[in-house]
């Protein structure tokens, strides 16, 4: 069950990265564009493009960092058997230490590393968790994360896109969009805040306004610039 749980959590994690980036990243472009042209053909094409590239570097950013995770483990790992064959007398004291922190006695400490210390893989496996804090990271995770990331951005990116396809004019396109990715923000911080323990309101205000000033910079400074 913890493992499960574990797992639940990271992919809610996944969701909420792609998510988050997917919604704000190509609502900006699309905003900024809309500032600075008027026909919404440019702005879906260079909205697509967009999506496809950030898509990619998102998810190949979940991946790299689930690898990392995996490889991180493992020669932790490495160290901690090395270190048990050629120090095991100042690896038991560790766990005494472990214990120690815990309330138990000398006697109590010495009976466990004692009962520990015969099986070397349940011995390596108490120090990566309880010295290192680390959990055993699941083989599939830097796939399965970039995965995630990679079509939680899609679907996030089509969001405040969509509406161009729909209409000719960027500004008519601009404040569909706006209505549509602001009332997604704002649900999407709800329940992303309900789900990570935080007031859901304020998350989902604190979201939405993250994305709307985004926008508007981007929408003022393609006007500025753009004329």
């Amino acid at each position: 069950m913890e493992e499960q749980h574990l797992e639940s959590s990271d992919f809610i994690k996944d969701i909420v990265i792609g998510m988050s980036d997917g919604l704000t990243v190509p609502f900006a472009l699309a905003a900024g564009l809309s500032g600075a042209v008027a026909n919404t053909s440019i702005i879906t094409t260079a909205g697509i493009a967009e999506i496809v590239a950030g898509s990619i570097a998102m998810g190949l950013g979940g991946f790299l960092a689930g690898q990392t995770e995996v490889e991180h483990y493992d020669a932790e790992l490495k160290r901690e058997y090395e270190e048990v064959e050629r120090v095991p007398e100042r690896e038991k004291e560790e766990v005494r230490e472990v214990f120690a922190d815990y309330g138990l006695d000398e006697e109590a400490q010495n009976l466990i590393v004692e009962a520990l210390s015969k099986d070397k893989k349940k011995w390596v496996d108490f120090m990566m968790k309880f010295e290192l804090g680390l959990e055993k990271p699941d083989i599939n995770r830097a796939r399965n994360s970039a995965l995630t990331i990679g079509t939680a951005y899609i679907v996030g990116g089509i969001i405040p896109l969509a509406p161009y396809f729909f209409v000719e004019d960027a500004h008519q396109g601009l404040l569909y969009s706006m209505a549509v990715t602001l009332l997604t923000l704002f649900v999407f911080g709800y329940f992303k805040s309900k789900v990570t323990g935080q007031n859901p309101l304020t998350g989902a205000i604190k979201v939405t306004l993250i994305g709307a000033a985004a926008a508007g910079a981007a929408f003022f400074v393609a006007k500025m610039f753009g004329g």
